[in-house]
């Protein structure tokens, strides 16, 4: 699968750069920063991950300080909700003991039906991909991290037709990064074996998605601030980080 997405983000190479995001985590903070690899000086994104309560894990946008996203983890159960630019998700899992996922999109259908994607993983001794399929089986996104990296998390490719929206790379960004802790929790967390073995695994009902959430970033849909703990005050330098 690393090898087709590799191929398909070689042949969709045009004029207009695709960017690949870099995400760098501090350990004393418990944070992370989403840039350009191309421009590794400006944060884009801002994510929390020191939260004890709901949510846990929350993405900012660096510039205009604003919430874009949030995500809950649960003790038990191996599903994890969502709740991007003001539509309620939940990353489902599709099978109980493997790394495989789905989530309803409207970014990435061309029609007011959500498209379902499917996340998958590989992994090898220095690195744990996740690969996300549209309903053609086609890779659109990847992050790649490094479960032994201290302070390189991974980047995210982009490729397929959508990769140049913005809306779709967030969401990919947004839903790989929250896989990702989903599973580094249910990796050192026995009480997910319970719920993987109570859990219902399967696809999402397109038809109970909400028929009005075809979001982009030009939406004026932010989070308020107000109704999430405040963070502590947080200077955005890549320089903190090392």
């Amino acid at each position: 699968l690393s090898s087709t997405f590799s191929s398909i983000m070689a042949s969709s190479s045009s004029s207009d750069s695709i960017p690949t995001l870099q995400i760098d985590f501090s350990w004393k903070k418990f944070k992370a920063l989403v840039t350009d690899q191309t421009n590794p000086d400006q944060p884009i994104y801002i994510i929390d991950c020191k939260k004890l309560k709901a949510p846990h894990i929350v993405f900012k946008d660096a510039i205009q300080d604003a919430v874009v996203a949030t995500a809950t983890l649960h003790a038990v159960s191996i599903d994890t909700d969502y709740d991007l630019r003001g539509y309620k998700g939940t990353l489902k899992a599709l099978k109980r003991l493997h790394t495989s996922y789905t989530h309803l999109s409207y970014n990435y259908s061309d029609s007011e039906t959500p498209m379902a994607m499917t996340w998958v993983s590989a992994a090898s001794f220095k690195t744990w991909d996740f690969t996300c399929l549209d309903e053609n089986q086609m890779p659109v996104a990847k992050f790649a991290s490094r479960p032994w990296g201290a302070k390189k998390v991974g980047t995210v490719e982009f490729s397929g037709p959508k990769a140049h929206l913005p809306a779709a790379r967030e969401e990919a960004l947004v839903i790989g990064l929250t896989l990702y802790y989903t599973m580094l929790l249910r990796a050192n967390n026995i009480f997910s074996l319970v719920g993987a073995a109570i859990a219902k695994p399967g696809p999402l009902d397109k038809n109970a998605a909400p028929k009005d959430h075809k979001k982009s970033l030009s939406d004026d849909d932010t989070i308020s601030l107000d109704s999430l703990p405040k963070p502590p005050p947080y200077h955005r330098e890549v320089s903190e980080l090392e």
